[in-house]
């Protein structure tokens, strides 16, 4: 709840981070229809950026640009910059392919296949040239360890990832997704279709992800941004309205919109 302007303490200074992404100018459109209005945002190196706003705001659309996602929407367009590693990602001469190894998405709802905890791991890593099964078996325990799972599956290994609950099968997608070691973490309100205790576990996993990933997540819980994010960028119509460290956007946001907005005066 944001306190009165009267009452507002004095703003956190941000403490100066190397950046992973670069965003400049972007805009992206649905046929004619423009969803995303000449962003222009940092994103810090391993850190946890929230992206919050109401529905139809364009957050989402936004996180789904940042590994061409969109690409697969018909109509949709994406003008400006994304520079990561001084490659602008929107250009057509990147490998959305190799991108999409480097920069992972978990989705809002879990998506294991239809396979064994085991293979929905190695599915990918056997695709892109791993074989060695003592290098798979590595990997797959590496990554369910990081995920916060191993302990969970590791006797059950090669029972379908389908008999999981859905907490547990949205850390696999997120194992899944460390299993291909890639340096941004893209996720799409991923623990809105769990339950609370599965959704505290989905936070203290982000949290001790965030020591080796940089990690952009959108949500609809303004709790959870509050809780876990480094910072907070708050979305409305398409227009990147505050973008700032979260104790100031939620303790002394500078802009009239977000103080409505994270006081539920709307959306």
């Amino acid at each position: 709840m944001a306190v009165s302007t009267k009452d507002k303490p004095v703003s956190v200074q941000p403490i100066q981070k190397e950046q992973i992404l670069k965003v400049n100018n972007l805009e992206i459109f649905y046929g004619e229809k423009r969803a995303v209005n000449g962003i222009s945002m940092d994103i810090d190196k391993k850190g946890i950026t929230a992206l919050i706003g109401p529905s139809g705001c364009g957050k989402s659309t936004f996180l789904r640009s940042i590994n061409r996602m969109n690409d697969l929407i018909p109509g949709a367009r994406a003008e400006g910059e994304i520079l990561y590693e001084d490659v602008n990602l929107l250009s057509k001469d990147v490998n959305v392919v190799a991108l999409r190894k480097e920069i992972g998405m978990v989705f809002q709802k879990p998506n294991p296949f239809p396979k064994s905890i085991y293979n929905n791991i190695t599915h990918a890593l056997k695709f892109s040239g791993i074989r060695k099964k003592s290098k798979l078996d590595e990997i797959v325990e590496e990554s369910l360890r990081k995920a916060a799972l191993w302990d969970e599956v590791k006797d059950r290994l090669h029972k379908s990832a389908l008999s999981l609950s859905g907490g547990q099968q949205q850390r696999l997608c997120i194992a899944r997704t460390i299993a291909m070691k890639p340096a941004v973490m893209l996720l799409d309100e991923p623990s809105s279709a769990l339950d609370p205790i599965s959704n505290a576990k989905v936070e203290e996993l982000i949290l001790e992800l965030k020591k080796d990933y940089s990690i952009i997540i959108v949500t609809h819980n303004m709790q959870q941004a509050s809780r876990i994010s480094d910072k907070t960028a708050f979305f409305l119509s398409g227009d990147l309205i505050e973008y700032d460290i979260t104790e100031n956007v939620f303790t002394n946001p500078s802009e009239k919109k977000t103080e409505e907005y994270i006081s539920g005066r709307f959306g």
